[in-house]
């Protein structure tokens, strides 16, 4: 009998693809959004566009450095709970050791079976940390480099993002035509990308692109709707 080969594929870039869905969807969503506000107060494309790309520079900046400290933030955490379990299982141990055989019995093994188990586990100390950093605490030990890239990645796709609504307005000279476009190409682009933010997520793909270009096509409404009022 032929043995078949059963090879599993995780999708295992979580984070970059977080990272990602949270630059690209505001870069594409807020710049828009302003874009078709000013369009509701200034028929010159030159205001529109200085505007835009400003607003782009600083929420990139801004975005990038909320995931580089968010990063920051979740690797000193992970830091200070090893430690704190490193003292754990030194100065009480059998508390410690009840606490993993209590894991082991959430799974559905009985007491016998698990204290062997324990007990073996804690004559290891860095694994017996690891595991209840695991599966205590439920924290996976942060990637060092994470900030930095987290922050590159959110600033680039806001980037990205951005030049995407304001693009129109920079190749045509009217700011009506320009919104008109603008909307489109934004709408198009907000559709594109909650379908595949869908797809990498495992939401409902469609439901997703539909519900990422119903939020943009909202914010945009509102903003020129506003604009238009106070001018």
């Amino acid at each position: 009998m032929a043995r078949i080969l059963h090879r599993e594929q995780h999708f295992t870039s979580s984070n970059f693809v977080r990272d990602v869905v949270i630059g690209m969807s505001d870069g594409l969503t807020v710049p828009f959004a302003l874009a078709a506000g000013l369009s509701g107060a200034f028929s010159n494309n030159r205001f529109i566009v200085i505007g835009g790309l400003a607003e782009i520079a600083a929420g990139s900046i801004a975005m990038g450095l909320g995931g580089y400290l968010a990063a920051r933030g979740d690797a000193e955490h992970y830091q200070q709970e090893k430690e704190r379990e490193y003292r754990e299982i030194e100065e009480i141990p059998e508390e410690e050791k009840a606490e993993v055989s209590k894991v082991f019995r959430n799974y559905g093994m009985t007491a016998e079976e698990a204290n062997p188990v324990v007990e073996a586990l804690s004559k290891r100390p860095d694994a017996w940390v690891d595991f209840m950093m695991r599966f205590e605490l439920g924290l996976e030990e942060p990637d060092p480099k994470r900030a930095v890239t987290s922050a590159g990645t959110i600033a680039a796709s806001y980037v990205a993002g951005g030049l995407i609504p304001l693009s129109p307005y920079i190749v045509l000279t009217n700011s009506y035509r320009g919104l008109i476009v603008s909307a489109i190409v934004t709408l198009v682009a907000l559709g594109v990308f909650g379908y595949i933010k869908g797809k990498y997520t495992g939401a409902r793909a469609l439901r997703s692109a539909m519900q990422t270009m119903l939020i943009g096509g909202v914010a945009a409404g509102v903003a020129f709707a506003l604009a238009k009022w106070i001018a």
